[in-house]
């Protein structure tokens, strides 16, 4: 590996793959990509920023060890699986079982109680700087088995009502955490059990706010084709009229942003900005920030959007242009404000801007100390700025070095 001893992951694969004597497009197919996401990787303008995909490409390219990708970011054989999160196991006995059976032996559960259970959840989720995953993590099986009880127990329509779409919330925040801890599959089941309970209510609220998370989940997934078309017929089929709750109009407008992001990774760029100017008028009509559904739509998250698609489309240095404009509104989830100034501070690295990209990764640790380390795009920029420390930024970029766990 000494020939490719200073490459970023992109060269990396690229080294690797002409090893093995693939094509761009071959190595693509085989991991369920498309050439022209091979071409932004190897080029290093769209990160790997999943290690199931990054398993996936080393065993395609035959790499047996991670670091022969990473230069040491990330280690570790690659086998068939890699270690599941300890809280794992208990959600995916809750996610396999038959919703009749989920609520056998809860005692009774108010709708209010239930509530109040499922925003301490969330707020844990959205605001807690340490431990969270573990937290959230271990009561997600219970909150599954209150939710069922709950709705068994409303009296009345609108109770019930009140209890499903607690239940969908629920749903939303294990398909967010199964993501986030590298479980994919069991975050389409609970995705999809969310967007059954809105169908089966038949309230187009319901249905866009959980037709949202399957569409994250696919997105993430790679699966950006479906996610695009489901989004765009949840959006035609669940337009909010004029007396439309405020919430109806968040999730609305929230599943436009989604399906924009799908779209853009999907290469239909028309697609995707008529679908981001459609939430930027959504957003309009609600004229501040809301987090209904914890989908945390509002002017502020359509203009980090903008930074986005923009960095999708390879255009850093406009995507940088654009986020100068962009405020900082500490209301929004911790979760949504982290993954932005890490796209934010990708787009530096890949400008070559050291000074900016250290600066960011400070801000990022300082405001996130949990989440910056299980970030790949985190670990391989501190990795490749370790190369060619400079004595103005080396101290904090040493910092934030130790933090993660990375020797300088």
């Amino acid at each position: 590996m000494n020939d490719v001893e200073d490459f970023g992951i992109g060269a990396r694969i690229r080294y690797f793959r002409e090893r093995q004597g693939l094509s761009q497009r071959a190595m693509a197919e085989l991991v369920g990509k498309t050439e022209n996401w091979a071409y932004k990787v190897e080029k290093g303008v769209l990160p790997i920023d999943r290690l199931s995909v990054l398993i996936d490409v080393a065993r395609v390219l035959n790499v047996r060890n991670l670091s022969d990708l990473t230069g040491g970011v990330l280690t570790g054989a690659v086998s068939g699986q890699q270690k599941e999160h300890e809280a794992v196991p208990a959600i995916r006995r809750a996610l396999a079982l038959p919703s009749s059976l989920l609520p056998a032996g809860v005692g009774e559960v108010p709708v209010g109680d239930f509530r109040l259970a499922v925003d301490d959840a969330w707020r844990v989720y959205e605001t807690q700087t340490q431990a969270r995953y573990a937290d959230v993590g271990g009561r997600l099986p219970n909150l599954l088995r209150q939710g069922y009880a709950a709705v068994r127990d409303a009296d009345g329509d609108e109770q019930e009502r009140h209890a499903v779409a607690l239940l969908i919330s629920v749903y939303g925040l294990a398909q967010i955490w199964l993501r986030r801890v590298g479980e994919p599959v069991q975050a389409r089941i609970a995705a999809d059990r969310g967007v059954s309970l809105a169908d089966q209510v038949g309230d187009p609220a319901l249905l866009a706010a959980a037709t949202w998370n399957l569409s994250c989940v696919l997105t993430s997934s790679g699966d950006v084709a479906d996610s695009v078309a489901l989004a765009r017929e949840t959006i035609a089929s669940c337009k909010p009229g004029e007396d439309a709750s405020l919430e109806h109009v968040s999730a609305y407008g929230a599943l436009h942003l989604q399906a924009a992001v799908a779209a853009v990774r999907d290469h239909q760029g028309p697609v995707a900005w008529d679908l981001y100017h459609g939430a930027e008028r959504v957003a309009a009509r609600l004229g501040r920030d809301r987090n209904d559904w914890h989908t945390c739509f509002g002017p502020t998250n359509v203009a980090m959007h903008a930074v986005h698609l923009r960095a999708e489309e390879g255009d850093t240095a406009e995507a940088l242009r654009v986020a100068d404009g962009v405020e900082d509104n500490e209301e929004l989830p911790l979760e949504r404000r982290t993954r932005y100034l890490i796209e934010v501070m990708n787009c530096n690295r890949i400008q070559r801007d050291d000074f900016a990209t250290v600066y960011m990764l400070k801000r990022i640790t300082g405001q996130s100390p949990e989440e910056v380390g299980f970030s790949p795009l985190v670990r391989e920029a501190v990795a490749d700025l370790l190369k060619r420390e400079k004595p103005m930024w080396r101290q904090d970029l040493r910092a934030v070095a130790q933090h993660i766990g990375m020797t300088a």
